[in-house]
Order: C-alpha cells, then sequence, then structure tokens
C-alpha cells in the first residue's frame, strides 16, 4: 500500500486533537494513580478483588499494573459496556434499563426497557431472527435432533446434519472439504498449532485478531509481525525470513504461512488479497485468510473476499470464517484442500475436546446458504448501500472515518478518552446503541465508534442516525476531517 492510499483509508487528525488526547490520558493516569493511593490507606473504598491478608506474601492474583486501566479509567465509561438486551438484534431492539449505585462497579436492572436503533451488532444480513424460512427450519431440526449434542466430535458428537452442512459449506466456497466447530474464537485459537510448529514461521499482519495472536504463539512457531495491509514490507518480511532462516540454526523454515484477515473488525479496511496471493506464491508460501467478517458480507453471492477481489479460491490454503455474523448463529469452519482438512481431524484440540456444534446451528447456516442462493441476494444488496451510503455521509460531514466502501464495519475517530462515553451515552438518550472501543483494544491515539451496518437497517433509521451523528459531533467537536466537507445532514429529505 503507498503512502497515499495510506493517508486515504486512515486520515490522520490535527496535530492538537492528537496532543490533547495525550493531555487527557497524562490528567486520567494521575487521577488514577492518586485514587490507588487512597484506595492505599483505605481513604476510598476499595471494591475490587483482592488478596486475602494471607495470601499478600506470595504471588499476586489481583491489583497488578495490567488492571490499572480497567480499575481507574475503563470503569468510568462501563455504564457504556455489557448492555443487556431482550429482543433480536434486528435494526431496533429493546435495551435492559439498568442504573448504578457504585460508580459502575456493579448494575442493578430497573425492569424497564427502551426501543433503539442498532449500529452495533454483527448481524449484517439480518438473519439472527425469530421469523421467518431459516427460524422454522431451526425448529423442525430442534424436535428430530434436540438442542445439543455433549460431546466432542471425535467420540460421539458427529450428527448427520454436521457432515451435510460441511459438504454443502465446501461446495458453497468451492474448496474441497471442510471441518466445523462449535465456537469461532476457538477455531483460530485451537487449530493453528495443527497446522505450524516449531521450525515453522507465521507471518501476521500487525492488526490480526487476538482469537489469532493466542492460535500464533501457541503454536511455537517463529512469529514475524508486517504493518497493516502494507504490502511492501510483507514482502522484505517474507525475503527476510527466507534468507535468514530459524534463529541460531538458520536452517530454512519448515513452513511459512501468511496469516491475514478479510474485513479488519476495528479498522474496517479489507485485506489487499490480490497480492498477498502473488506474494505467496512468488515465494512459495502457504496462505491463511480469517473471513470472520467477511464472508456472507463481501462478494456478489456472499462469498467474502475471494470473490469480492474475483481471486481463484483455490490460491488460498486455509479459508477459516465464523457462522457468528452474517449467518446468525455460532461457531467457525476451516475450509481447504483435504489432506489439510484430514490432518485436523486428528490433531485439533477443537475437534478432539470441545462439544460440537448444536444441530440447530447447522440447520440455521444451511438455511441461509439456501437464502443467499435466492431471495437473500436481495439482503446483500441492501447491506452494500447501506455501508456506503453511511460510510460516504460520515465523510461529507467531516468526520475521519476508516476502512473500506463494501466494508460493513465502519470506524469514526473520537480520539479522547474522555469522549469515548460522551458519545455513547448522547447516542443512547437519542434512541440509537451504538458501540465505543478504546485502548487498550485499540491503540492510545485511536479511540473510535465502530458502527457496524446491517441490511435490517432503513433507509429513513440511517437518515436519523446520521442526523443525531451530526448535532453530537459538534457538541463534541468530532469533524476533524482536512478533506472537503459538505454541510451537514441532507434538510431536503425533511421537507
Amino acid at each position: 500500500m503507498s503512502e497515499e492510499e495510506i493517508s486515504e483509508k486512515f486520515e490522520s487528525p490535527p496535530w492538537w486533537v492528537l496532543v490533547c488526547t495525550y493531555i487527557n490520558y497524562v490528567i486520567l493516569t494521575l487521577f488514577g494513580y492518586f485514587r490507588e493511593f487512597l484506595r492505599k490507606i483505605n481513604w476510598e473504598k476499595n471494591l475490587m478483588a483482592k488478596e486475602p491478608e494471607k495470601m499478600k506474601d506470595f504471588a499476586p492474583l489481583y491489583n497488578s499494573f495490567e488492571g490499572f486501566y480497567t480499575r481507574n479509567i475503563y470503569m468510568r465509561v462501563r455504564d457504556n459496556f455489557n448492555r443487556p438486551i431482550c429482543s433480536v438484534p434486528g435494526g431496533t431492539f429493546f435495551e435492559m434499563e439498568r442504573k448504578t449505585n457504585d460508580s459502575n462497579w456493579t448494575f442493578e436492572l430497573t425492569g424497564k426497557k427502551r426501543e433503539m436503533i442498532n449500529l452495533g451488532s454483527y448481524n449484517y444480513l439480518g438473519y439472527a431472527e425469530n421469523h421467518g424460512f431459516c427460524n422454522d427450519q431451526v425448529l423442525k431440526s430442534i424436535d428430530r435432533c434436540g438442542v445439543g449434542v455433549g460431546s466432542s466430535r471425535n467420540d460421539f458428537g458427529t450428527y448427520e446434519i454436521h457432515e451435510e452442512l460441511e459438504k454443502k459449506w465446501s461446495q458453497f466456497l468451492g474448496t474441497e472439504e471442510t471441518l466445523t466447530f462449535g465456537m469461532g474464537f476457538a477455531t483460530n485459537s485451537l487449530n493453528i498449532a495443527a497446522l505450524v510448529g516449531k521450525g515453522s514461521c507465521i507471518i501476521s499482519d500487525e492488526l490480526n485478531h487476538s482469537s489469532l495472536i493466542l492460535g500464533c504463539r501457541l503454536s511455537g512457531a517463529k512469529i514475524k509481525i508486517y504493518r497493516h495491509n502494507d504490502m511492501d514490507q510483507l514482502e522484505k518480511v517474507i525475503r527476510d525470513a527466507i534468507v535468514h532462516g530459524q534463529d541460531r540454526t538458520h536452517r530454512p523454515f519448515k513452513k511459512i504461512l501468511i496469516i491475514v484477515e478479510g474485513i479488519y473488525s476495528m479498522e474496517g479496511s479489507i485485506v489487499n488479497l490480490p497480492k498477498v496471493i502473488e506474494l505467496k506464491k512468488k515465494y512459495n508460501c502457504y496462505l491463511y485468510v480469517d473471513e470472520a467478517h467477511s464472508i456472507g458480507a463481501l462478494g456478489k453471492t456472499g462469498r467474502g473476499v475471494v470473490e469480492h477481489f474475483g481471486a481463484n479460491v483455490l490460491d488460498v490454503d486455509i479459508m477459516m470464517g465464523t457462522f457468528t455474523k452474517s449467518f446468525g448463529a455460532s461457531g467457525g469452519y476451516i475450509s481447504g484442500k483435504r489432506n489439510i482438512i484430514q490432518q485436523l481431524k486428528h490433531l485439533s484440540y477443537a475437534q478432539n475436546y470441545a462439544t460440537s456444534m448444536a444441530p440447530g446451528i447447522c440447520q440455521q447456516i444451511l438455511a441461509v446458504i439456501d437464502e443467499i442462493q435466492g431471495p437473500g441476494l436481495k439482503r446483500l444488496r441492501d447491506l452494500r448501500e447501506n455501508t456506503n451510503y453511511f460510510r460516504k455521509s460520515l465523510h461529507d460531514m467531516g468526520f475521519i472515518v476508516f476502512g473500506d466502501d463494501d466494508s460493513p464495519v465502519v470506524p469514526m475517530m473520537l480520539y479522547f478518552p474522555a469522549k469515548l462515553g460522551a458519545f455513547s451515552r448522547m447516542m443512547t438518550e437519542s434512541g440509537i446503541a451504538v458501540v465505543v472501543v478504546g485502548f487498550p483494544a485499540a491503540p492510545l491515539n485511536g479511540n473510535r465508534v465502530r458502527f457496524c451496518l446491517s441490511s435490517s437497517n432503513t433507509r429513513a433509521q440511517i437518515e436519523l442516525v446520521l442526523q443525531k451523528i451530526s448535532e453530537i459531533g459538534d457538541v463534541l467537536i468530532l469533524k476533524h476531517s482536512k478533506r472537503n466537507q459538505i454541510k451537514p445532514i441532507r434538510e431536503k429529505k425533511c421537507e
């Protein structure tokens, strides 16, 4: 990616915004240390978990420096997280109201609920619903197979419906074979070690998901990192791995595995897959693509980032993804060549020890596959239109927005840590549910609100949300973009 492309997708704010952001953190940190001191001398009530007196001389479990941010900064905005809902996460949902009497350490439900416009769920195609064709199919499968399995796939946890799903999914993607798992996070964290190990090298994008990071660490392979979507540096890292080989012995690596994501969930950016495939072929590496956010959301027929770029599915060695987003289900999959899947069946911890996917979940996915190859194609078009309209409107209003067109993840930058809570609360008061993300989930100077669009969102809902965002952006001074700005929102729509 060139410097111009980087600046286009990841615009920098004015210098004073960054200076003020760091000053905010300095002030918050100083107050945090002061409060830690007050807790230590018992001048302030200590509500956090702490060691029993008799354990203080042993290795501590609590009060470590790693928890400093959680105790002193995260708790100030905790009322914006872990918010319970009591309906399906469609274009709107019902949120359960709660209150706190101890500065967000604990909450109590009030018994009331309120309807919110939903811009925070991963329900990209709107299939997390309790009516319709998919729901009817799931209910029938529960009558037939029950709600759970109670065993791992390699013991007594394989039903006919599991094999039907894996066969159908392989046909959908165009791969030789597929293996499914009951948990998306575990699909990465427990399977990478079955693919590479000591003596191998993993080359990973710096913004890869924590499940990928955990899986890489558990594998024991050498891990090399390259700048996000920077293909020039990726090539440099590959060549360096080939030239220098393993540590100490400098023997050639047994395997070099490149790991990327289809859509990066915090940045909204799409991997430069054609270039990654070109480098993979040039240097004879293996390629692992995590399509958790891109499968079902990209491509004309929802087949993900490979279809989005018109690439050949056979050029990707391991295609991984989850059913937790676009398919309204849970669990994950790994698809690829038959010999790779057969190896996973024997060596995967998730295959050997974890409970297999519930039959009802399998049926939900099967039903969605049928839907998006027919009437469900309209949902794909609606998602793409909603996403691109929303992203362009935020750009036009003067906000700094990260990511690529067609990505349903739309991060809008807030920068100031104090504005995380303020923005979320003001949106909640306006009847709009959003997700704000701060350090350490985002960089220190990268606090943001992450909008997740859905085909369930109507154009009227999106217009209302954009109007409220513009009003709140003016109050909180969030319009930092240096690009040409258009006056806020389309008053003519209200005529």
